[in-house]
């Protein structure tokens, strides 16, 4: 059995298949943990360089942003020890003019648009005559963490990063069922139809359903070998409760915050588990949904953490402040002040007008 007070790493996954791409870029794997009677977590333990890793999965059935801060509550109890927080998976991705996102590519959180990397665009208020406003404000990821992401964007500036390479590797030593679904998806399954253009049949598949009729499709060019593919998207990751699948509502956002990403469970983490979002992108987060491209994208997340992980010096990460202790000071600070009266949590009220979430008339 290993000691949980040895694991620095926490390792957060949303679904099964987050969860299996983690662990197959552990580089061994460790005895279930010890002395854990009442934790209603499932944990896999394991090594990826110097680092001790803990991975955990929400349990199925269980999705959103409160789902999420219930795992990483009991993670931080059962290992005390963590300095480092991961989540780690697949998202949405946000194509505009301005960022080439593609299928396959990634995403990581980066504070910007005076948001601390995640923002949670569902939360907030809606004001008669003045539309729906954001309200809140979630941490920025680690200074530590984003030093180590500008350092590994340095090194794939300099010489490339290998990630496909990496997926490969991987996916040699598993068997033919996971090969299967988790590898590289064909580039013809990559569809990037136009924002007015809703699936039309949900009981069936983009191919038969929509089809490659050129005037509802975007025309983008193909990468070359100058360009990065897949390619890494440092930014802004929109999280909520709600699954977007609205172009209309997807562009106005990118518009408007420059989102890249949008996902479920972040904004359920940021305040309570500091970490990390690392997305690899499986849909244009519109009608036109599916799963073809999951495995591959969930591979190439866990790819990028794992070349984070070695990018962070394990003397460095034993230096850092237990994230449990970290959290547990802000609360304090939260509560009572500098001045034992409490303090006001400053947030960012977006001017995100007429946007709804949860009818959208487009759909």
């Amino acid at each position: 059995m290993s000691d949980p007070k040895k694991y620095t790493v926490g390792w957060i996954c949303a679904v099964l298949t987050e969860y299996v791409a983690g662990q197959a870029f552990l580089d061994e794997k460790h005895a279930p943990p010890d002395g854990l009677p009442g934790s209603e977590n499932d944990y896999t333990l394991g090594r990826i360089g110097k680092h001790n890793v803990v991975m955990s999965v929400l349990p199925m059935g269980s999705y959103g942003t409160t789902s999420a801060a219930t795992v990483a509550k009991d993670m931080l109890r059962d290992f005390p020890n963590l300095r480092i927080g991961l989540m780690v998976g697949i998202g949405g991705g946000v194509p505009s003019k301005k960022h080439d996102i593609r299928l396959g590519d990634i995403v990581v959180s980066i504070p910007g648009s005076g948001q601390g990397g995640v923002f949670q665009y569902d939360f907030g208020k809606a004001i008669q005559g003045q539309g729906f406003q954001n309200t809140s404000f979630l941490n920025e990821p680690p200074a530590f963490l984003r030093a180590a992401v500008q350092g590994l964007a340095a090194l794939y500036e300099e010489e490339g990063h290998d990630i496909e390479g990496a997926i490969s590797k991987v996916l040699q030593t598993k068997g033919p069922k996971m090969r299967s679904k988790y590898k590289r998806p064909d580039a013809s399954t990559d569809r990037l139809y136009k924002s007015a253009f809703v699936h039309q049949d949900d009981d069936a598949s983009c191919s038969s359903a929509c089809g490659d009729d050129p005037t509802t499709l975007i025309q983008r060019p193909v990468r070359t070998e100058e360009d990065d593919n897949p390619a890494i998207h440092y930014g802004l990751i929109a999280s909520g409760n709600e699954l977007m699948k609205d172009a209309l509502i997807r562009d106005e956002l990118a518009q408007r915050k420059d989102v890249l990403c949008f996902e479920m469970e972040a904004a359920g983490l940021m305040n309570s588990f500091p970490c990390l979002v690392i997305r690899g992108i499986c849909d244009y987060s519109d009608s036109h949904k599916n799963k073809v491209w999951q495995g591959y994208a969930a591979m190439a997340a866990a790819a990028y953490a794992k070349d984070l992980l070695y990018r962070v010096p394990v003397q460095k990460v034993e230096a850092e402040t237990r994230i449990a202790q970290t959290v547990q000071v802000e609360q304090q600070h939260i509560h009572f002040g500098n001045n034992n009266k409490g303090v006001q949590i400053g947030v960012n009220e977006g001017d995100i007008n007429g946007l709804t979430f949860y009818q959208s008339r487009h759909r």
